[in-house]
């Protein structure tokens, strides 16, 4: 039996509010992701302890984190494809449990294969789903207009997550430990779930809703008096996307962005800053510095994808990142590292809109989820080979120059592969489907 078109009108959102609710689930989507990125990337500053606890190798500690950015990664093509499926509520209260049972686990380990099975295999795969392919399946859900905007918000809930969490981790396991300031995490995690369970829907009819959308002056006129047909699409498989060239230079952005972002400055900058003699407090008030930076550069990020050519901007924010790599290898003072904070920060997840918003316009709203979804896998890729070649190279060199010069290049090598891009439409226009179209 065919039904008609639109929201559902018995469904209402579960409290009236102001503004369209599409915001209210970018605020709650900004949370969860915030929390569950900063659980995931906390190794990071657990390298120096547990060197000093255990007396592991800082490669042996790396690869249990690179293990966890593998992983990160593999679930995303799964996650993309429970998401166009399911919806984005019953991914997140899953991976947010994971999460928190493997951060609990972490507190108990005696032996180096019992970290990586907590936070690299447990963590990892908890991560998986609160990664970019949620922020892209809520955007695309519950937006025809602002999408960039929205998952510039959301992008920068998942980034400042890492950044921010990762400094404040680093002070209190000077004051009580880092047995004691996972179960502050696990607090956390829990809030989280439980937002999300009392405040989180899968899509706007769940609320009697349409996604949102401006008229010309901005006003919000998602509750026309005839609701829009829903919208529909073919949906596009992974054997279809692999014969574009789109895919497969978005796959090569992505791995770049990985590589020097997680996989090397999320994971090997604390270590070294603290090996170039800067203070505790130093090296926090820098990585709050970034986390700061970098919500500020992923919102301007999505706000300049809804008016620009994408491609542009993916290759403006990788110049900018391979040079301020390249400035890192100089950087033997305070004003120094701040700098370079200010440079990253603003760039580190500036490149998830455009990718987004070119993925979206190339393979279609109806697969962005599955297809995204092996596009953030290169991401993973690129940050497991990096954290994994940093760690190899400092236990070689004693240190990491080698390491942040290549990722220079690297980022160069990105600009270049964005310029490169000439996206071409696969599926029809983003947007409702002709009356009658098949769901």
């Amino acid at each position: 039996m065919n039904h008609p078109a639109g929201p559902d009108t018995q469904a209402r959102p579960p409290f009236r509010l102001p503004f369209h609710y599409a915001w209210l689930i970018v605020a709650v989507t900004f949370f969860a992701s915030f929390n569950g990125a900063g659980i995931r990337v906390v190794p990071t500053v657990l390298i120096h302890p547990l060197e000093a606890d255990f007396g592991w190798a800082r490669s042996a500690i790396t690869f249990g984190i690179s293990i966890n950015l593998l992983l990160y990664g593999v679930a995303a093509p799964v996650v993309g494809w429970i998401l166009d499926r399911y919806g984005p509520r019953r991914v997140m209260m899953t991976s947010l449990t994971l999460l928190s049972t493997g951060l609990l686990g972490t507190t108990l380990v005696s032996e180096l294969w019992q970290f990586w099975l907590t936070w690299g295999v447990m963590v990892g795969l908890g991560a998986g789903g609160m990664s970019g392919v949620l922020s892209a399946s809520v955007a695309h859900r519950w937006f025809n207009s602002r999408r960039g905007l929205a998952v510039g918000i959301l992008s920068s809930g998942s980034s400042s997550g890492q950044i921010v969490f990762a400094p404040l981790m680093l002070l209190i396991i000077g004051y009580i430990g880092w047995r004691m300031g996972s179960y502050v995490l696990v607090a956390c995690a829990v809030v989280a779930v439980t937002m999300v369970w009392l405040l989180m829907r899968d899509k706007p009819a769940d609320v009697g809703l349409e996604p949102y959308e401006e008229g010309p002056r901005g006003e919000d006129k998602t509750r026309p008096s005839t609701p829009p047909a829903t919208p529909t699409g073919p949906v596009m498989g992974i054997r279809d996307a692999v014969k574009t060239p789109t895919f497969w230079l978005l796959c090569g952005v992505f791995s770049i962005c990985g590589g020097t972002a997680n996989g090397l400055i999320g994971t090997h900058l604390i270590p070294h800053a603290l090996e170039q003699g800067f203070e505790r407090g130093t090296v926090s008030v820098a990585f709050a510095l970034m986390g700061t930076m970098n919500v500020v550069g992923t919102l301007f990020s999505g706000w300049l994808t809804d008016r620009v050519d994408p491609r542009k901007l993916i290759a403006a924010v990788f110049t900018l990142r391979g040079l301020a790599l390249f400035y890192l290898t100089l950087v033997d003072n305070t004003s120094g590292l701040l700098i370079f904070t200010v440079i990253y920060g603003l760039d580190w997840f500036a490149t998830v809109p455009p990718v987004v918003t070119l993925a979206g316009q190339t393979f279609g709203k109806q697969s962005i989820g599955r297809i995204y979804g092996w596009i953030f896998l290169s991401h993973q890729i690129g940050g497991f080979a990096m954290a994994n070649a940093g760690g190899l190279l400092y236990d070689y060199v004693g240190n990491y120059e080698m390491a942040f010069f290549a990722g220079g290049w690297m980022g160069l090598m990105a600009a270049a592969f964005g310029l490169s891009i000439r996206p071409r439409k696969t599926v029809p226009p983003l947007g409702p489907s002709p009356a009658g179209a098949a769901a």
